[in-house]
């Protein structure tokens, strides 16, 4: 018996190690697995700066960042110009705001996603402007300017205490990025664009995911197009990035129209290029609220159903930009400065 009783405590004690060393290791060398509930606030310290106030459900002035957090959100998307200008709007944005938004965002418990713009303002679909500092580079110099770029504020996010655990090389980058030597009209030039952010990113911080974003998600063959190109070139990148507005579809269909495309397209991207997926930009129209919760909850079931775990989340496009303040018509903002039901979408039920 006591022989016996000595080997159970053996096991027990050896169950116990095992647990200690798998949970070191899970939280030293492993990415949190919690699906990603997510927002990109990059307006808020403009925002805040004008006086915009904000009120919880009860109409209280509050932290952005606790109502945020009550409406379910764990994680914040901020964009980096490399010069912006100081326009409330368009501007801002710079390496030092972000980080300190960064460290905002950190400090309540929320993960972090960098979205690197590569440009003094606004990089999308229609416009992909070089930064005014990079004009007249030639090629070689234009992949040091990024690679140093990159460098410089992913270490400056390190040197402030931020992990970033997801980083985007460009955004909505479906015609590239850094116009002309970029555009997807020179796809082994735009691979190595990629690659250098890529580098810049791994040299500081390894454990970040790097993600490609393209927009409209609900377009499987865009996204083949894409990331086929992407993939002969060479480029690196860990995760896939969609958008997803139906309002700027053509004709501003309901997302009931589209959902199931989204749905088939994320699928597609995991299996055949056998990569994590995220819908890192989503929003519906502020006055549709109904409707806007719930494609909040269709996308993150759809994103959910990804197989073996590879949906990793979704991030709202500024909920909290009041149109009030931003005129901008996509957010999860009342006129009384409350969010909206369409933000309780993100709660845990």
């Amino acid at each position: 018996m006591k022989t016996s009783a000595n080997r159970i405590i053996a096991l027990f004690l050896s169950v116990l190690l095992i647990s200690g060393c798998s949970k070191e290791g899970t939280s030293q060398n492993m990415q949190p697995t919690v699906f990603a509930k997510g927002a990109d606030i990059s307006w808020l310290p403009q925002m805040e700066v004008t006086g915009y106030q904000f009120l919880n459900d009860n109409g209280d002035k509050e932290d952005c960042f606790k109502i945020l957090k009550d409406h379910g959100i764990n994680s914040i998307r901020l964009r980096v110009f490399v010069n912006p200008s100081d326009d409330k709007a368009s501007g801002h944005c710079s390496r030092d705001e972000t980080v300190a938004m960064a460290v905002r965002a950190q400090k309540w418990g929320m993960r972090v996603m960098i979205d690197f713009h590569y440009s003094d303002s606004w990089a999308d679909p229609g416009k992909q402007r070089k930064p005014k500092a990079w004009e007249g580079h030639d090629f070689p110099t234009l992949l040091n300017d990024l690679y140093h770029y990159t460098f410089d504020v992913m270490t400056a996010l390190k040197t402030a205490g931020v992990i970033s655990e997801w980083v985007q090389v460009g955004n909505e980058t479906v015609g590239g990025m850094i116009y002309p030597e970029g555009s997807t009209s020179n796809w082994p030039q735009l691979a190595q664009l990629i690659n250098k952010g890529y580098e810049a990113i791994k040299a500081v911080s390894p454990q970040s995911k790097v993600i490609l974003h393209v927009d409209q998600g609900n377009n499987s063959g865009r996204f083949r197009w894409w990331f086929d190109a992407a993939k002969v070139n060479g480029a690196k990148y860990d995760v896939i990035g969609l958008s997803y507005y139906p309002f700027w579809l053509e004709g501003k269909p309901d997302y009931t129209l589209s959902i199931d495309d989204l749905g088939a397209n994320l699928k597609d991207m995991a299996s055949r290029y056998g990569k994590e997926v995220m819908v890192v930009e989503v929003g519906g129209e502020d006055f549709k609220v109904q409707n806007t919760y719930d494609m909040l909850v269709a996308v993150q079931k759809k994103v959910k159903e990804v197989p073996e775990g590879r949906g990793l989340g979704v991030f709202y496009w500024e909920p909290e930009g009041a149109r009030s303040w931003s005129r901008y018509a996509l957010s999860a903002w009342g006129d009384d400065g409350r969010p909206t039901k369409a933000l309780d979408a993100f709660i845990e039920e």
